[in-house]
Order: C-alpha cells, then sequence, then structure tokens
C-alpha cells in the first residue's frame, strides 16, 4: 500500500481538476490517480470541495504575493508593470495546475471561500490598474482607460494557461519578453 501525504493529495488534485476541472473530477479519480482507496484518501481531507479550497488559495498566493512585491517596489511604473508580467508568466509556466485551477475553476469555491478569493483577484486587478494609471499620470504610457488597459493585459497573460505547454517551442522567458513587449507597445 503506498503511504501519501496531505500535499500529495493536493498536488494530486490540483492535477486532476486542472486537466479534466473541478466537475469532471470525482474523488474515485483522484483516489485511482494516487492508488489509494476511498477510505484511505478521506484521512487526508474532508470533502472534494476542501481540496478546491486549497488548490485555488495556493494559486491566489502566489498572484498576491507577486503584486505585493512589485507594488511595494520604488521602481518606476514601466518597470512594474514590466515586472508583474514577467512574475505572472513564471507564476503560470512554473505551477501549470495551480494556475489553471484559481482561473478556472474558482468559480465553484463554496460561497464563503469564493468571496475571499474574488476579493483577492479584485485587488490584484485594482494594483495593476493603479500601476497603469501612475505610468499615464508620469507619462510612461500615453492617456487612456487604465481599467481597460489592465483588463486587456491580464486576458492576455491568463490566456497563457490554456496554449503553453512546457514541451512547446517557446520557453517561458521567450514568452515573457514578447508579452512584456506586446503590452509596452500597447501601453506607450
Amino acid at each position: 500500500m503506498t503511504t501519501r501525504s496531505r500535499e500529495d493529495v493536493v498536488q494530486a488534485a490540483g492535477r486532476l481538476f486542472a486537466a479534466r476541472g473541478f466537475h469532471g473530477t470525482s474523488m474515485r479519480d483522484l483516489g485511482e490517480e494516487l492508488g489509494l482507496l476511498g477510505s484511505s484518501l478521506y484521512s487526508h481531507v474532508d470533502s472534494k470541495d476542501q481540496l478546491l479550497v486549497e488548490v485555488v488559495g495556493n494559486g491566489a498566493e502566489l498572484f498576491q504575493g507577486l503584486v505585493d512585491r512589485i507594488a511595494a517596489s520604488a521602481a518606476p511604473p514601466d518597470v512594474k508593470v514590466a515586472e508583474l508580467i514577467r512574475g505572472h508568466v513564471a507564476i503560470i509556466t512554473e505551477h501549470q495546475d495551480q494556475s489553471a485551477t484559481f482561473l478556472n475553476e474558482a468559480r465553484f469555491l463554496p460561497i464563503d471561500n469564493r468571496s475571499a478569493v474574488v476579493a483577492m483577484r479584485d485587488r490584484y486587478e485594482a494594483t495593476f490598474r493603479e500601476i497603469i494609471a501612475e505610468g499615464i499620470r508620469t507619462r510612461a504610457f500615453r492617456a487612456q482607460n487604465p481599467a481597460l488597459a489592465s483588463i486587456l493585459v491580464l486576458s492576455v497573460l491568463n490566456a497563457l494557461i490554456r496554449w503553453y505547454r512546457p514541451s512547446g517551442s517557446l520557453d517561458p522567458r521567450e514568452i515573457a519578453d514578447a508579452m512584456v513587449a506586446f503590452a509596452m507597445d500597447g501601453l506607450r
């Protein structure tokens, strides 16, 4: 019999939620993925909802940590936006399962947990928007609607989860460089 840790269970849940979706993944699927019987699986977690909360929470913390670190820096707004883009690409490419689950499956969280994640996502977007607005005020970026500009940049970044493959022809650094150039052309 295979011994698994709670972290093994959470990681496997993230893989399955990313690949099949929350509703497309059963606890039986998870048990099979881990080589565990149902009774063993339930010694690690109470429910599939609990696993979703943990996987989404881990993804949310990655993104929030990035934006908090960069917002606190004294760098000019164009450097901050470039670093946000590079960091966002790094999170998605290095933590694909958590990122995909956070971006695609958070809507299935229990309502109490969903509110906290939505608040964190809103804070992330607001920080992006504020940095772009600062860039407009300092003339690093051309005059435009900062809310729309941040939505456009984040939409391009979040789409990465749908097409990036580690075995693909582009490495994450090339992708980040291209995304920074693309966003900066649009912002300037």
